[in-house]
């Protein structure tokens, strides 16, 4: 969180300096639009040019989002043309003199190879072209460089190299945000991974065992638990998305506790109330599911009696609240704490931790599993899963994979 921080702090430096720049250039005689002086009018339009810039770049450097930003990046500069490159071509020629792309990008391995940057004159035949100086600034991601910014202009300028360099900073923190939004993703595919190398060992073994001890003496029951299994197996060791819709995950939830109770039979009852207007909600994938099998786990050990397990769903305005609540053993709270910042590994089955991790992941930290427990008080365990959430979309439903 300190180096998102940094990289935010870094970031608006190079902005309000760009944008004083560009107010000294564009000085009107009177304030547009009641903001103030017109070098406090110009601030604000950089600022405003560089968040509509900023989106595409934080997918990182490619061709489209070169395209995107390379527009409004020239604005921030004032200059006739600007170019992004990656580490071998150029991705974007925005403005006049694009026939000097060769010979911008021939210029290119000095400052690529050293990460600084370079100023150099044009050679241009044609009388009409006003470009006749370019300043390269690198762009770069943890002291590596993965491209650079190209201003071109009529005439040497010692402020737009000033310019250059401090855009081109700018450029550089989005595509390290970028960088970590991919981080981000890629710990929560591992995370999801791990899961799955927990559910498989244990529950496979157990429902086939189950299952083979209906072939004989009740054959259809036993065709019946095998494409519960089937259905089940499917959802969790799918390959397509992050996310999944509230329904689904409640679908295979019902797949997993009918291979349960065909273990279990009467021990186990299980209530669901659910809401229809939250079964669109995106959360997740496997983040509920998690969460019953550990009630059913803590909820049958050590006892001898039936174990009642209550789901709910409810609409709670923003957000869906989803409750998950046994009366099972329950669990020291100290140990709990332990458990959920990572000092100590459950006893076995699938960590609440996880699912808290990547709850507070994708929602924030505000949105952290809530739970309440005591030894002999069985545990409920509430998620607040927020009904909107930038960046995090369904793959559509299980049928339609």
């Amino acid at each position: 969180m300190s180096g998102f921080l940094a990289g935010l702090c870094v970031a608006a430096l190079p902005l309000l300096a760009a944008g004083f720049w560009l107010g000294r250039r564009t000085a009107r005689t009177r304030a547009a639009g009641g903001l103030g002086s017109p070098v406090e009018h110009a601030t604000f339009q950089t600022l405003h040019t560089a968040s509509l810039a900023a989106p595409p770049l934080r997918a990182g450097l490619t061709e489209e989002t070169a395209r995107r930003s390379a527009r409004r990046l020239r604005t921030l500069l004032g200059t006739d043309a600007l170019c992004l490159t990656d580490d071998t071509r150029v991705l974007v020629w925005d403005g006049v003199g694009g026939h000097h792309r060769a010979e911008v990008l021939d210029r290119l391995t000095g400052p690529l190879a050293t990460g600084r940057g370079e100023a150099f004159p044009l050679a241009c035949d044609e009388p009409d072209c006003p470009l006749r100086w370019a300043v390269v600034a690198p762009l770069t991601v943890d002291d590596r460089v993965h491209g650079a910014l190209v201003a071109c202009a009529p005439r040497e300028s010692a402020v737009l190299v000033r310019a250059a360099a401090e855009v081109a900073r700018w450029v550089s923190v989005q595509l390290e945000l970028a960088d970590l939004d991919r981080s981000r993703t890629r710990l929560i595919e591992a995370e999801i991974k791990a899961l799955r190398a927990q559910i498989s060992p244990h529950f496979i073994f157990n429902s086939l065992a189950v299952i083979a001890s209906f072939v004989r003496t009740d054959p259809e029951r036993a065709r019946e638990l095998l494409l519960e299994f089937a259905d089940f197996t499917r959802y969790s060791f799918r390959r397509h998305g992050d996310f999944t819709t509230l329904a689904d995950e409640l679908h295979a939830i019902d797949h997993y506790l009918a291979l349960v109770r065909a273990r279990f039979g009467d021990r186990l009852s299980v209530t669901l109330q659910i809401a229809p207007e939250v079964l669109p909600v995106t959360l997740p994938y496997l983040c509920l599911q998690p969460l019953v099998e550990n009630a059913v786990k803590h909820g049958l050990e050590g006892k001898a009696g039936t174990c009642r397990i209550g789901i709910t769903a409810q609409d709670a305005g923003a957000e869906a609240l989803v409750v998950i609540e046994d009366d099972g053993a329950g669990m020291d709270p100290e140990l709990l704490r332990r458990i959920l910042a990572g000092e100590v590994s459950p006893s076995g089955g699938i960590g609440l931790s996880n699912v808290d991790d990547r709850l507070r992941q994708v929602y924030g930290d505000d949105h952290g599993l809530v739970i309440e427990t005591a030894v002999g008080a069985g545990m409920k365990v509430t998620a607040r899963l927020p009904k909107y959430q930038p960046g995090v979309h369904s793959a559509g439903r299980l049928g339609q994979e």
